[in-house]
């Protein structure tokens, strides 16, 4: 669709409203508030990748090489349980935003958390700012992710015929941010130091929140609205729950129960918990009929591949960063204009949103063609499952080789993308598809916990990899996730069933 001028743009009759019925200017010829969440989520993804390209690396790098000199394994379960925080958070800001703040300002206050955290990682020496950093950063990210694509839903009616345009134009937004988020960041950490890289993590992020600033007022009423205000009679009740736990991590902290070198395991059995307890009100609850029953049970398996799947796939940020600081061949000789030089760390967690851009339309393109002859939810989920093991095999080759081409990585993430494109896009769409009517909210929660326990995962698993293990490393977990993913594809005529209608 051709880009239509602000300045310019229709206001006919016949020219398409928005929910609020605006119909003069447009964006990419969608409502205008487009832009401002467009430029919002591209700047947060360009500081959330590029800032998690460097952070392991800058926890342990030795202090000569500008890093903090912390255990190599304990970092990386720190980057883990970080991440999987991340997916825990969207779950109280989904909370803020509908009690509270509303989606609006709560993604606005997010944004700036976020920011914040760049710039304590920039300003802060050594793990003060490390730990203020990755809080700010988490809490922050998970309240943007639990709200904006609400708001992108906010800007149009139900009946809008570009609204799977517009989320497509989003969804892009996302991918081109975590394309140069790395590539920048890293160049900049390569070149000059770590806190510049968090530096322009920060100033990616203030881009973002200045634009949007400027246009705010484009966003929707609706958006700003709170669905379900907390009584103010209940405000003492909720303080003293955050204030308790608050305490309670704090206690553990000063025990030696919560460790740097636990926290990931701390974070995998608190998201299992999480699990266990809404999953047991969903299937416990008088409001649950037979066929949402049944729905719930079909969505047990399918959150243990998710699992599965993000543990190996949010790798990249823990092994796979490990693996390509120690094993790949990333020194280059007589290259024209360039000279030797030498590719910089990050830039290989650039390879998955750039194949995702490449081939997202592809995927979308033969769905479509194959309309109601695609494969059921299920059976794309088991292959996206064995897409990922079989990425893992993809390792075993080159074990021993000294030093690894660029490319073979890039197969390995091609391959992982793949699995990506069959499982993660319909993942948030069936938790709501499957949600029984009573509690819409807990099953999306349930699908963000499956991501914050196989990030958390990621990071556990890291302590068992090294460059003399890795053979045992990516066979046996690649051959675990085909298995999971068989035994799922074998399940898949039953679930399928017990998904009462629903594919």
């Amino acid at each position: 669709m051709a880009s239509e001028d602000p300045a310019t743009a229709s206001t006919s009759p016949a020219a398409p409203r928005d929910r609020n019925g605006h119909g003069d200017k447009t964006f990419l010829g969608q409502p205008r508030g487009l832009a401002n969440l467009f430029s919002v989520e591209l700047w947060e993804r360009f500081s959330f990748y590029g800032m998690q390209g460097i952070v392991l690396l800058y926890m342990y790098f030795q202090t000569t090489e500008g890093g903090l000199g912390i255990d190599r394994e304990v970092a990386a379960g720190i980057v883990g349980a970080y991440g999987g925080s991340v997916y825990l958070f969207s779950i109280l800001g989904g909370w803020v935003a509908d009690r509270l703040l509303g989606s609006e300002r709560t993604m606005f206050v997010s944004a700036i958390l976020i920011m914040l955290g760049h710039i304590a990682l920039a300003v802060v020496p050594a793990v003060p700012g490390l730990a203020a950093g990755l809080l700010l950063v988490a809490v922050g990210s998970g309240g943007l992710k639990a709200t904006i694509t609400n708001l992108v839903g906010a800007l149009y009616s139900t009946d809008d015929p570009r609204r799977d345009a517009g989320f497509s134009i989003f969804y892009m937004g996302i991918n081109i941010g975590g394309l140069i988020g790395p590539l920048l960041t890293g160049l900049a950490q390569q070149r000059v130091g770590f806190h510049l890289g968090f530096g322009l993590a920060a100033v990616g992020m203030a881009i973002g929140l200045l634009q949007y600033s400027l246009a705010r007022k484009n966003m929707p009423h609706p958006a700003r609205r709170v669905p379900n205000p907390l009584p103010r009679s209940q405000y003492g009740r909720y303080v003293g729950i955050a204030v308790a736990a608050l305490v309670v991590v704090v206690l553990a902290v000063l025990t030696g129960l919560l460790t740097a070198g636990n926290v990931s395991d701390v974070v995998v059995w608190t998201t299992v918990v999480a699990a266990v307890v809404l999953f047991a009100i969903l299937l416990t609850s008088k409001r649950v009929d037979a066929d949402e029953h049944s729905r719930v049970v079909s969505f047990i398996p399918m959150f243990i591949g998710s699992a599965a799947f993000w543990a190996l796939f949010q790798q990249q940020f823990t092994v796979i960063t490990i693996y390509s600081e120690t094993r790949l061949a990333r020194e280059f000789s007589g290259l024209p204009l360039l000279g030797d030089w030498t590719m910089p760390i990050p830039w290989v967690q650039s390879f998955n949103p750039f194949f995702i851009i490449v081939l997202a339309p592809v995927f979308a393109a033969v769905w479509t063609r194959l309309g109601t002859r695609q494969p059921t939810t299920p059976v794309k989920f088991s292959l996206g499952i064995m897409f990922m093991g079989a990425a893992f095999l993809i390792f075993l080759p080159m074990a021993g080789t000294a030093a690894v081409p660029v490319l073979w990585i890039a197969l390995i993430m091609l391959v992982a993308t793949m699995g990506e494109l069959m499982l993660s896009p319909v993942g948030l769409s069936l938790s709501t598809k499957l949600a029984p009517q009573a509690y819409p909210v807990l099953m999306v929660a349930l699908f963000y916990l499956s991501l914050a326990l196989g990030t958390a995962l990621s990071g556990s698993l890291a302590g068992f990899y090294s460059e003399e293990n890795e053979v045992a490393y990516f066979g046996t977990l690649g051959a675990v996730t085909i298995g999971i993913g068989v035994a799922l594809l074998a399940l898949s005529p039953r679930i399928t069933r017990a998904m009462r209608g629903i594919r």
